[in-house]
């Protein structure tokens, strides 16, 4: 009798220990279901926010292209018209290149936007990168995002798995959780860090 019951009392004694260390466990994946789910969140945002920027700088860019395409055909049509009139008196040809110099001048404010500091510059030049560095962000938030996704999912069966593991004492489900955990520690971490990629995740 008293062998049975200093025999429950281990059991039940390594019953507490095992629940103790699953329950660290389970408090340890809801701290990477936190965070996996901020980077989530993030990514998105990221992704929204640069996809506005760059289609509102395409936009500026595409007005600007237009306006310079205007200005160029301006300069061209007085170009021809010196070419096809020699014989133009002086002071017509000096007004009409003038004209071309002030189109000219235009050209190159509406390419290179030389007037302003280097780092507030707009022309078109510096729209097109702008252009093309919002649209590189959009697309690594977009990579980011499919990380989170699958980082989320592993890691809420993870703690579902082990919460049931308490209950039925069970060791093959704490396994399967530990690998799920781990899966989805993985992905988020590489949802952060991109440093490697999943053909099917994108």
């Amino acid at each position: 009798m008293a062998w049975d019951r200093l025999k429950a009392m281990a059991e039940a004694e390594n019953d507490r220990e095992r629940e103790r260390w699953i329950g660290v466990y389970i408090a340890i994946l809801a701290v990477l279901l936190a965070v996996c789910g901020m980077g989530a969140g993030n990514a998105a945002e990221d992704a929204a926010k640069a996809n506005l920027d760059a289609a509102n700088t395409w936009s500026f860019f595409q007005a600007k292209n237009a306006r310079r395409q205007m200005v160029r055909l301006q300069a061209d049509e007085f170009e021809a018209l010196l070419s096809a009139i020699p014989a133009m008196p002086a002071e017509a040809r000096q007004s009409i290149e003038a004209r071309i110099a002030a189109y000219k001048k235009q050209d190159e404010a509406l390419t290179k936007d030389p007037d302003k500091p280097e780092d507030q510059r707009e022309g078109l030049d510096q729209l097109f990168e702008k252009g093309k560095a919002f649209e590189a962000a959009r697309d690594v938030a977009l990579r980011r995002d499919p990380y989170f996704d699958y980082g989320q999912a592993f890691l809420q069966i993870a703690i579902v798995l082990a919460s049931v593991a308490i209950i039925t004492s069970g060791s093959t489900l704490v396994a399967v959780s530990m690998a799920l955990g781990a899966a989805g520690a993985l992905l988020t971490f590489n949802g952060f860090a991109l440093l490697f990629s999943l053909p099917w995740l994108g």
